[in-house]
């Protein structure tokens, strides 16, 4: 049968297995949503196993039996679990922008006292940054995230990115993930201007309808007008967000995709030394 032949075929290469399911646990282990700690460790390691079971096909095309005993496959390991949690630390990054945007104007809006513990990104986060966050990840799940996260990311690097390649473009590396920082912020200021700035011009004209005509008292209703003005502003702009929101994530498939484009190449683990005996 072929589950038969697939199963000896494992046991003959397990090595190469577990290189792969190394790296699909880091990836899943850093990942947003997988990362979090509501899903059980067991859990992860399961999908781990069969993400490494789906394309060991693919990575067997290229791979060569390594021994256990070896001072070198440790090495390695540590290089497929780096791949992996680049892939998902990038992917981090960019969702950060959405939580990120919401702490710009929860201030402004007298939501800044406001933070709890924020399940999905695993930090203390306002409300507002909260809400964006599970707007951002629903989108993230309509989109075929996690079709894109295994078939495109994970599969791809496994065909086209071992760690050798990994430490000749380094620099490659590095310059995504500093470029990912950037424009976390840059993102994170164009999501959250809209409402930023209407808030603010709120609050300058409170102020002033306040310094000419003192009776009124607008300070005093200070809060309300400004959570009443942001809650409109998300009504309204909501479908603008959800655009923006789906081509913050797009670009950063896009930039993982060029990475390996960069850095990749066939992966041979043939290429890689093997001894047998202890190092």
């Amino acid at each position: 049968m072929i589950e038969s032949g697939m199963i000896t075929e494992m046991l003959g290469a397990a090595p190469v297995f577990l290189l792969v399911a190394v790296r699909a646990l880091a990836m899943i282990e850093t990942a947003p949503l997988l990362s979090s700690e509501s899903v059980p460790q067991t859990a992860k390691i399961a999908l781990a196993g069969f993400a490494a079971y789906a394309v060991f096909p693919s990575a067997l095309m290229y791979g060569s039996v390594l021994s256990f005993s070896t001072l070198s496959f440790v090495f390695l390991a540590l290089g497929e679990a780096i791949i992996g949690i680049i892939t998902g630390f990038y992917l981090t990054i960019i969702f950060s922008a959405f939580s990120t945007a919401g702490q710009f104007f929860s201030l402004q809006m007298g939501f800044g006292a406001s933070e709890t513990f924020d399940p999905l990104s695993q930090v203390e986060n306002p409300l507002m940054g909260q809400y964006l966050n599970l707007v951002a990840m629903l989108i993230f799940l309509v989109l075929g995230g996690f079709n894109t996260l295994f078939l495109g990311g994970f599969q791809r690097s496994i065909e086209s990115v071992n760690v050798f390649a990994l430490i000749q473009g380094r620099e490659h590396v590095t310059g995504m993930l500093l470029a990912g920082l950037s424009r976390l912020f840059l993102d994170a200021i164009v999501i959250s201007m809209p409402i930023l700035g209407t808030l603010f011009l709120t609050s300058l004209a409170t102020g002033l309808i306040s310094k000419a005509a003192p009776q009124i008292n607008l300070l005093s209703e200070g809060f309300p007008i400004s959570i009443t003005t942001a809650f409109l502003l998300l009504a309204v702009t909501m479908p603008f967000m959800v655009e923006a929101f789906g081509r913050i994530i797009d670009s950063g498939w896009e930039a993982i995709e060029t990475l390996y484009a960069r850095i990749g190449e066939a992966v041979s683990f043939r290429a890689l030394p093997v001894t047998g005996g202890a190092a």
